[in-house]
């Protein structure tokens, strides 16, 4: 009687360590990241930034930057993403031709001086040794919208 006095309390605790193994991971999903917006613009959709005199253009999404402009080869650097910094989102890599090309945009309208159509960004690129200043929106807005400003019919 006296080992079963004993046995009984082994069996009983043996059995409740074993029911309370660990418990499923609960915690609350981490939050999303907060998507990168600058004023009205989604800075993960395709965008443009382009100026005139000397025209130029970079065209920014998912597959990196790509500069281009008239009588100027077209050079190509990864996109990692914009660096945020209040009113501005900052884009910076090395292109293939091994220079360093650095895309600057500015929640502030803007005019390219040649249209009536007032861009919702401004914007500064360095390419190099060369400083340009001009006008972004995304792609969406330039197609769908003409050069007065107007949405397309």
């Amino acid at each position: 009687m006296r080992a079963l006095a004993v046995i009984a309390p082994l069996a009983a605790l043996t059995l409740t360590a074993c029911s309370q193994g660990e418990a499923p991971d609960q915690s609350a999903p981490a939050p999303a990241e907060p998507e990168a917006v600058l004023g009205e613009v989604i800075l993960t959709e395709p965008l443009r930034a382009l100026g005139t005199e000397p025209f130029w253009a970079v065209n920014i999404d998912g597959d990196g930057l790509v500069y281009s402009g008239v009588d100027r080869p077209e050079e190509r650097a990864p996109n990692a993403g914009p660096q945020m910094a209040g009113t501005t989102a900052m884009w910076s890599g090395q292109t293939d031709q091994g220079r360093v090309l650095s895309v600057t945009l500015i929640e502030t309208p803007c005019s390219d001086g040649m249209s009536d159509r007032t861009y919702p960004l401004t914007a500064r690129v360095e390419i190099g040794e060369e400083v340009l200043n001009g006008c972004a929106a995304s792609v969406d807005f330039l197609m769908n919208t003409d050069e007065r400003g107007e949405p397309r019919a």
